[in-house]
């Protein structure tokens, strides 16, 4: 790509701009560090499944709850049939029913409460095993629920001691990254940083043993005498990947 007017910089500001980029590196790796911190992957996971144990948890509690009221009202048939055939037997027993036809009737219908009331504790039955079923699914899912939360504290610590010590080589970094850049070149570090926002976070590269260290390729004979005759402060720019490429005593110029 040709370039009417090169952007000029004496050879030492930009050998220092090499080591601007080597610490814009370190902080792109470093901030990439934060925002993948494993504990943090883990607990994002961790808090996704949580909802579905939470959400199982109070399905089993409204289970339970409707399961309870179930049970009240078959204790209650239970109970109501059972005083009847209390009540009949015990007139029976009194004598109070003098009437052949009437007692015979009275005994048919003693036998249908009995009958009643085995088909009334059936359901009984059944709906106690329901209860424990569901009690049996709310006691695991909230023992989930109790181990998920441990393992969340556990890592939520483990993963703010990583984040604390990553923002302080972090802020370590960016007071080096300050004291480098500064009295960099407006123009230079213009060109340098819409670089690095176009080139995958590095705008600058070393030239050494003849390859630029931005892209890896190596630069053919033709394109190292043309760089071997600009001025040494010409700011060079790779003609493969565009980078600022700054001539090191390694270049094999």
């Amino acid at each position: 790509m040709p370039r009417s007017t090169p952007l000029k910089a004496d050879p030492n500001v930009q050998l220092k701009l090499l080591d601007v980029q080597e610490l814009d590196s370190r902080l792109d790796a470093l901030r990439h560090q934060l925002a993948t911190i494993p504990e943090a992957v883990a607990l994002a996971e961790l808090v996704r499944g949580r909802s579905d144990v939470d959400d199982a948890a109070r399905d089993a509690r409204i289970e339970l709850a409707d399961l309870d009221e179930e049970q009240k009202r078959a204790d209650a048939d239970v109970e109501q049939v059972k005083a009847r055939r209390e009540r009949d037997q015990a007139m029976i027993d009194a004598g109070s029913i003098s009437d052949p036809k009437a007692l015979q009737h009275m005994l048919g219908e003693l036998e249908s409460l009995q009958r009643r009331i085995s088909d009334l504790e059936d359901v009984e039955l059944d709906v106690m095993e329901r209860v424990e079923a569901a009690q049996a699914e709310l006691a695991h899912r909230t023992e989930a629920l109790e181990k998920i939360d441990r393992e969340s504290t556990e890592l939520e610590a483990t993963r703010a001691q990583k984040a604390a010590d990553l923002d302080a080589d972090v802020a370590k970094v960016v007071d080096q990254r300050s004291a480098e850049a500064d009295g960099m070149p407006a123009d230079l570090m213009a060109l340098y940083e819409k670089l690095r926002a176009s080139k995958g976070g590095v705008g600058a590269a070393a030239l050494r043993r003849k390859e630029c260290e931005g892209c890896h390729i190596t630069i053919n004979a033709a394109d190292l005498a043309v760089i071997t005759a600009k001025p040494i402060d010409d700011v060079v720019r790779c003609e493969e990947c565009d980078r600022i490429l700054v001539r090191t005593p390694e270049s094999g110029l």
